[in-house]
């Protein structure tokens, strides 16, 4: 397996020093948060997208994937969703990024009175299997993966199998965050088996508890990391891992930067203790 991180631990952090980071610290890849906040979006112009594509290249550190914010399952017309998607798919083209992240988004929890009612689950499914059925097929002519993560409404996988099953579509794939499949009940060895036809890539991180989110360094908090590899390597899994340090949201946590080593070191002896 390969090692990633994504710069939701460096909020803002220029491009160069974050492929300086990688190679400094021994990661072959990065995941880049894209948002308007950050050094790569969608409203880059060519010759800031071949830039971006030089620097990862010319330190041999691979851009993993696109963590974009499009919600597919999100109530409301589809095209808005789509064209989000489509300029993501777009962009990772322009710098050489296989996958782009998605989030379900889908509004199906409870209603106070006076309000609208949220959709329902089975709603919230169509919808997100009809969106990604019709990006897959733009994503297929780009040579780029549709990743939906296991995150909010559909944070278990099988929450997410019951939107990828349907779609049916190789380019439509699954983004496992070990987080919110422990956070969703579901066991590691469960989470795999309903993933494992779809996974794209594996997000990693270490929290105190379901009721403390605040992100730790690996190893530190209660997550079942060892679980999780020990079930990847044990069904021959050989795809990346990528450590998903959620600072941007968490202003108090410790900075990425002196932990990336440490990071690296713990993810290394978990594969070798596994092998």
């Amino acid at each position: 397996m390969k090692l990633a991180f994504s710069t939701l631990g460096v909020p803002g952090l220029p491009i160069s020093d974050v492929v300086r980071l990688a190679a400094t610290h021994g990661y072959h890849g990065v995941e880049l948060r894209t948002h308007p906040e950050e050094p790569v979006h969608t409203g880059l112009d060519l010759t800031a997208r071949a830039e971006v594509a030089a620097e990862f290249k010319t330190a041999s550190v691979e851009i993993l994937g696109l963590a974009g914010y499009a919600r597919v399952a999100a109530p409301g017309d589809d095209e808005p969703v789509l064209a989000e998607i489509r300029d993501l798919l777009v962009l990772a083209r322009d710098v050489g990024a296989p996958f782009i992240r998605v989030f379900p988004g889908g509004d199906s929890g409870p209603t106070t009175p006076g309000q609208d009612p949220g959709q329902s689950a089975e709603e919230a499914d169509a919808t997100a299997a009809r969106r990604l059925g019709t990006a897959a097929e733009y994503a297929a002519d780009l040579g780029v993966r549709i990743l939906l993560e296991t995150h909010d409404s559909h944070r278990t996988g099988a929450d997410a199998i019951r939107v990828l099953g349907p779609v049916g579509h190789r380019q439509a794939g699954a983004l496992w965050d070990v987080m919110h499949t422990w956070l969703g009940g579901e066991q590691p060895s469960a989470s795999f088996a309903a993933l494992s036809p779809f996974l794209g890539y594996v997000q990693v991180k270490d929290i105190a508890s379901a009721d403390d989110t605040t992100p730790l360094a690996l190893g530190a908090g209660v997550l079942p990391l060892t679980e999780c590899v020990d079930v990847l390597s044990r069904e021959g899994w050989d795809g990346w891992l990528c450590w998903e340090y959620e600072k941007r949201w968490y202003e108090s946590a410790a900075p990425l930067e002196g932990l990336l080593s440490a990071g690296h070191n713990y993810l290394s002896q978990l594969l070798n203790e596994a092998a």
